[in-house]
């Protein structure tokens, strides 16, 4: 495993109580998906691939029309728990999956991406036992919707502090692991928000609560192109405007001026790639 790069928040919290033994850390991944048939058996082979043994996997499935059910039916001795209703939106499927979970981790995976790795949960739970770090997070590699062997771009983490939120700049959501009694302590996904509830989240746990974080160098997650955020240039509106929320909310000052700089940087990540 390769080293981790731990970066510790001045507004840390204590250790957790729990105790940090890879025996005692089961880890929950959840899944919200609606009419996802075209990749949902994916995403669950990858995690049915880890060679971590105490995994939880759970589907949240938001009443799909199209065969999703019937893939997490044929998928279901490798899923422990699964739901299928009609939810408010992705947001609040994680949050009903987060409220099902029992482990000491908890982690959200995409109907569309996949763990390229057998050891991905592996490195995840190694990292929260040696550093007892309070959150965990990686890099990502964007991949060609219909072809994954293609590389779109790399959403490279290493650069990330806390002050970078008020940039409009947060690590990879994919690839966020947290103790599941920060849930408990600091509240779920806000469902009032159309887009931008994961960079909220990551907002209010990193910045405002300043909870100690860890970075593990390496792609940890593949996540296919085309998400809702970043699909037209109505939604890129919305998006913002919902960071410039996000930040006012958990007492960060940014403005919308202020988040077009981090463009640049983004258009650079479909140039580099992992390594360079």
């Amino acid at each position: 495993m390769t080293a981790p790069s731990t970066l510790v928040p001045r507004n840390s919290t204590s250790p957790t109580k729990q105790e940090r033994t890879p025996e005692h850390l089961r880890v929950s991944i959840v899944t919200a998906v609606l009419n996802g048939e075209a990749h949902l058996a994916e995403a669950i082979q990858s995690v049915r691939d880890q060679t971590y043994p105490q995994i939880e996997h759970i589907i949240v499935d938001g009443g799909s029309r199209d065969g999703t059910v019937s893939i997490i039916q044929a998928h279901a001795d490798g899923i422990s728990k699964w739901v299928s209703e009609p939810d408010q939106g992705i947001y609040d499927a994680m949050n009903k999956g987060i409220r099902m979970a029992t482990g000491t981790i908890v982690g959200t995976l995409n109907a569309d991406d996949f763990y390229p790795r057998p050891d991905v949960i592996d490195s995840v739970v190694q990292t929260f036992t040696q550093t007892k770090a309070d959150a965990v997070f990686a890099d990502l590699l964007v991949v060609d919707r219909t072809d994954p062997r293609k590389v779109v771009r790399f959403y490279d983490s290493s650069d990330f502090h806390p002050g970078r939120f008020c940039q409009g700049w947060m690590p990879p959501h994919p690839t966020f692991f947290t103790l599941r009694e920060h849930y408990q302590r600091f509240g779920l996904y806000r469902t009032d928000y159309r887009i931008a509830a994961d960079y909220e989240l990551l907002t209010r746990f990193l910045a405002r609560h300043g909870l100690a974080y860890t970075r593990i160098p390496k792609v940890l997650v593949h996540m296919r192109s085309g998400g809702v955020s970043s699909k037209n240039l109505k939604s890129n509106w919305v998006l913002n405007r919902e960071i410039v929320r996000a930040c006012k909310e958990n007492d960060i000052h940014t403005s919308m001026p202020r988040l077009l700089c981090k463009y640049p940087r983004k258009l650079l990540e479909y140039i580099r790639r992992p390594g360079q």
